[in-house]
Parts: structure tokens; C-alpha cells; sequence
């Protein structure tokens, strides 16, 4: 499997998810807490829209959290946005060489999986990643993760009912579809289920 391939194919799929989305559903808000959908569209294409050189003096501009650099140029993005322009942004850079500062390929991959459920399981859409994509991204799953994204597992195990894959050694043991245990392990709150205990 090529990681570049998998990356531009599930771009590609998240940018026709969004040029089908309702008027309505860009102002839904998404798993990723406080954003709405355009909110988190906006961030996909962050990497491929500033350089480098931009993105440090935006993150100086933060104070130097990370966190609150993407929050605000989300936002400010999505404002700048129309729909269609950010479904174009993830198309139009599906080969991008962009990757998060740590992770290569595999994170970078992990990011628009998981900010594509921020956006499909929030609106009920029902999509189901592939296979192959779903455990390079659980593959970025460890102790950083976890406290990087603000997941407070408590000392549980995951275990995965749809995939050979499992997390952590504790008690009690969390079964839930892989892409559910992903989202957990990226610290988001599950629509219509109560937290991983």
C-alpha cells in the first residue's frame, strides 16, 4: 500500500462529502469541540494554504499554543470560505506533501481521518473509512496522542469489535468499532454515547 495514494484517496472522498453537504449542515457543529463543520473544513487545508513561515508568525501571533493558533485561523478561514472553495482545498491538494511537525505520513493521514468523522459521524452520515486508512491511523495511537488531544482513557484498554487492534493493558476494556476507539483516543465525545467507560 502506498501511503500517498491512501492519503489523496481519502482527501479526494472527503472533499465529495462536503461538496454534497446541505446548506444547513456547514454550521452543524462537529465532534471537534467548539467548531462548526466549516470550522474544521477550514483546518484540513491549513497546511496546503499557509507556508511555514506564515504558520510560525501566526503561532508567535498565539502565543505559542498550537491549539490556539488553529482555533482562531479556523474560524477566521472558515469566514473567508465559501463551501465550495474548501471542498476544493482538500481536492485540489489531495497530493500535498503536507504532514504534521511529528507522525510523517502516517499522521498526517491519521488528521484528515479523523477530521473527516469530526465531520460525518457529528451529521449522522454514516461513513465507514477504510479498512487499510483506519489502521495506519490507529497505528499514531500512543501515550503523545492521548495527551496531546486531551483523552482521558483512565487507565482502560481499547479493543476494537471490527478489526484486529487493541490499546493498552488496563481494566476495564472498551469494545467499540475502530473508528469509534479513534475517536476516543483523539480525545472527541461520541454523539449519542456516553463517554469510554
Amino acid at each position: 500500500m502506498d501511503m500517498r495514494d491512501e492519503i489523496a484517496a481519502e482527501r479526494r472522498e472527503l472533499a465529495d462529502v462536503l461538496d454534497g453537504l446541505p446548506e444547513w449542515a456547514w454550521d452543524a457543529p462537529s465532534l471537534c469541540e467548539g467548531w462548526r463543520v466549516r470550522d474544521v473544513a477550514a483546518h484540513m487545508s491549513l497546511g496546503f494554504r499557509y507556508s511555514f513561515g506564515r504558520t510560525v508568525r501566526e503561532l508567535a501571533r498565539s502565543g505559542g499554543s498550537l491549539h490556539r493558533m488553529t482555533a482562531r485561523l479556523a474560524r477566521r478561514d472558515a469566514a473567508a470560505l465559501t463551501p465550495p472553495e474548501l471542498a476544493a482545498a482538500l481536492r485540489d491538494n489531495a497530493e500535498h506533501p503536507w504532514k504534521p511537525p511529528v507522525g510523517g505520513q502516517a499522521a498526517a493521514l491519521a488528521h484528515d481521518v479523523v477530521h473527516g468523522l469530526d465531520i460525518t459521524a457529528a451529521l449522522g452520515l454514516g461513513r465507514r473509512v477504510p479498512p487499510p486508512r483506519l489502521r495506519i491511523a490507529l497505528g499514531t495511537v500512543a501515550p503523545r496522542t492521548l495527551r496531546f488531544f486531551g483523552a482521558d482513557l483512565a487507565g482502560r484498554s481499547l479493543r476494537a469489535t471490527d478489526l484486529d487492534w487493541s490499546y493498552g493493558g488496563g481494566a476495564p476494556v472498551v469494545e467499540r468499532p475502530a473508528q469509534e476507539l479513534l475517536l476516543l483516543a483523539y480525545g472527541r465525545r461520541l454523539p449519542g454515547r456516553p463517554g469510554p467507560g
